[in-house]
């Protein structure tokens, strides 16, 4: 790494010279932005939406495939990086593709990080919603469900409203609390409450034949559930502009967060997995929550309630990050007036915190809720969030490669990698598009017994139903011609290319 910074300057000079007023309050330093990243990220969330899945397909030999998609998101947070560094805006996928594709790549690019992030907020709050019922011993019912998840989103919403600082502090405290309870819990399991030995990473305990699929299809589709574990980093772009000394402090709390909640994840993955008193049981469909089977059968019964709450204050923490990270990236677009109703959505409140965005974002991931009182219909949710979450992945490191190899972008900012940023850039298109399609293909396997066909294809469908109605509004509305400043950057400077026509 190189640092090219150059003369220091205020922030604010900064976002003046890329073209915007310091409209949100700029107060959090590398550690409040690394409790975004890592709050989003979430072991415990993450580690939720795999563990069942991955046992059920390929048995024991499942985490091998969390190492596989760390190093693939690793390659995507070194390009990250060093477009983060030279231009930190919030809104970063949007905004670094304005500036490298131009304005039509941009704004679908935009569209798409957008309703990915605002639908995967509506799959964290419905999940949380049954370990709120767990706390109180209560049956939940799908009405009740979607009740909780709605009240959910609208406390977490009623947070951020009161700005960075009240949103930072409730982040942290739950991160705290969730990382502590992580790595202790996952430790004590490893190291004194193990009831297989390390053999069993290896033995597919013949999930693959039981889920009627080859071995290397096993895999493959483990590793597709087990991208969603680590996404969620781009949360640290999202307050970019609400970070001091961004441009060096955003690259280092993205490696952080991916990295320190890797390492959680495939640590209690080994140790949950170890400690379970029979895996089999979920290769048979008779266990769906090996993570609190693991922990109470180790701990007794005892823990489990207070399990329940560090399971609660993680989901609340991932939310809420992910919440504020949706209405900043809704709020970018809009004060380009590129967004449907771009005067209302750009709106800052007096806590300097984007009220219009996150009212907006709030309501169209409430809207979704009522998916769920169809499980199916739910489940298609989160199969279409897993796989819009890759895509703008996919769609940024192919324009910056595109760029890079044009001699269109050569890395300013305080980090660069140099020549060995192309190729991890190359091989980070190679990651992201072999995971798309991953996500994308169609496989029973994945859904429920007796799921739906639509659930089957429902990332498919829904990223084309995105895609198109993103295409439609583009065509109608025209917003690409709203956008200022959309030619390409000279190499080496922040000045906008002459426009070819």
């Amino acid at each position: 790494m190189t640092d090219n910074s150059g003369s220091p300057g205020t922030d604010a000079a900064r976002l003046a010279a890329l073209g915007y007023r310091q409209e949100l309050r700029r107060s959090l330093g590398v550690l409040g932005n690394i409790s975004m990243g890592f709050a989003v990220v979430s072991p415990v969330v993450g580690l939720y939406a795999v563990s069942q899945v991955g046992l059920s397909v390929a048995g024991g030999a499942w985490v091998w495939a969390l190492p596989v998609c760390l190093l693939g998101q690793l390659l995507v947070v070194a390009v990250y990086s060093e477009l983060a560094s030279q231009w930190p805006l919030a809104g970063g996928a949007y905004q670094w593709s304005r500036r490298l594709a131009g304005p039509t790549f941009a704004w679908l690019t935009g569209w798409m990080w957008q309703f990915a992030v605002m639908f995967a907020n509506t799959t964290v709050a419905y999940l949380a919603s049954p370990w709120f019922f767990a706390l109180f011993g209560l049956t939940p019912t799908p009405a009740g469900l979607v009740l909780v998840s709605a009240a959910f989103m609208l406390a977490c919403a009623l947070v951020n409203a009161y700005g960075i600082n009240i949103l930072r502090w409730f982040v942290s405290l739950g991160i705290a609390a969730e990382a502590v309870a992580s790595v202790l819990v996952g430790l004590a399991l490893l190291l004194f409450c193990r009831d297989h030995g390390f053999g069993l990473l290896t033995d597919l305990l013949d999930a693959p034949a039981h889920a009627g699929v080859s071995t290397w299809s096993a895999f493959l589709a483990v590793v597709a559930v087990g991208g969603w574990a680590f996404i969620g980093f781009d949360a640290c772009v999202s307050t970019a502009e609400e970070t001091k000394d961004a441009g060096r402090q955003v690259p280092r709390a993205m490696w952080w967060a991916l990295l320190s909640v890797g390492v959680v994840v495939i640590l209690n993955a080994v140790a949950v997995e170890l400690a379970h008193p029979d895996p089999a049981a979920v290769v048979r469909g008779e266990d769906l929550d090996p993570v609190t089977t693991a922990v109470t059968a180790a701990f007794g019964g005892w823990s489990a309630k207070p399990f329940v709450v560090v399971v609660l204050v993680s989901f609340t923490a991932c939310l809420m990050a992910s919440q504020g990270g949706a209405a900043r990236g809704l709020y970018s677009l809009a004060r380009d007036g590129v967004f449907p109703l771009s005067a209302q959505v750009r709106k800052v409140n007096r806590h300097q915190a984007p009220i219009g965005g996150l009212v907006a974002a709030t309501v169209i991931s409430s809207a979704a809720l009522p998916l769920g009182l169809k499980s199916a219909a739910m489940g298609s949710l989160i199969t279409f969030g897993t796989a819009a979450t890759f895509l703008p992945f996919l769609l940024l490191t192919v324009v910056s490669l595109n760029a890079r190899l044009r001699g269109r972008w050569r890395p300013t900012g305080p980090v660069s990698y140099g020549r060995t940023g192309t190729l991890v850039n190359a091989l980070a298109v190679v990651w992201t598009g072999l995971e798309v399609v991953n996500l994308c293909w169609p496989r029973a396997v994945l859904a429920p017994p007796g799921a739906p066909w639509y659930q089957v294809w429902a990332a498919l469908l829904g990223v084309g139903v995105v895609t198109l109605l993103g295409v439609g509004y583009l065509l109608v509305r025209r917003p690409q011609r709203l956008m200022r400043g959309d030619a390409p950057e000279r190499p080496g400077t922040d000045e906008p290319a002459p426009a070819v026509l």
